[in-house]
């Protein structure tokens, strides 16, 4: 049983829980975390979900993500997704997110992480993630085209790429 922190529509918690499944409260959001890792070779860490999983089985997707559970800040939220589902150890305990954008239920924080990963080391499969790769972003692209990615904005994907060494949305030299 998953239990998440609800907030309010300005971001403030409510002190009210719910548990993974359940119906949202009206005019209750919760928080979820996405980790986008990048090597030296501008390219993005994608993991391809179990076929088991509730949404969106069998596709690719972003380094890491899911839903911060109660009592964890976004960050923490982060560095558990990130270990549960590769077995890769990060500390964002520093770090705010790159960005955060409100869905209808809630709110996505995206940290990016600039890192090198030996994929043999990492902890998958597991019960979450059935495989893992190095991608271009052409060929997320072209994974999104051909629906074996899921159906992130093109735009949102370049501009992760674009966001990679840098906060905020105007372009610094």
């Amino acid at each position: 049983m998953e239990l998440w922190d609800l907030y309010d529509k300005h971001r403030k918690l409510t002190n009210q829980t719910m548990t993974r499944g359940d119906a949202m409260l009206k005019d209750t959001y919760h928080l979820v975390i996405h980790v986008v890792i990048f090597n030296s070779k501008n390219q993005m860490l994608i993991q391809k979900r179990q076929g088991n999983k509730i949404g969106a089985p069998n596709m690719w997707d972003i380094s890491a993500g899911g839903s911060v559970t109660a009592g964890e800040t976004s960050q923490q939220g982060a560095m558990r997704e990130t270990e549960e589902e590769l077995g890769l150890s990060i500390d964002l305990h520093n770090q705010l997110p790159h960005l955060s954008i409100t869905f209808e239920r809630g709110y996505d924080d995206i940290y990016i992480v600039n890192r090198e990963a030996d994929l043999r080391t990492l902890a998958v499969p597991n019960e979450e993630v059935s495989d893992v790769k190095w991608a271009s972003i052409d060929e997320i692209y072209q994974m999104i085209d051909d629906k074996t990615f899921i159906s992130y904005r093109k735009s949102l994907i370049q501009l992760l790429f674009d966001m990679r060494y840098q906060y905020g949305a105007v372009k610094r030299d």
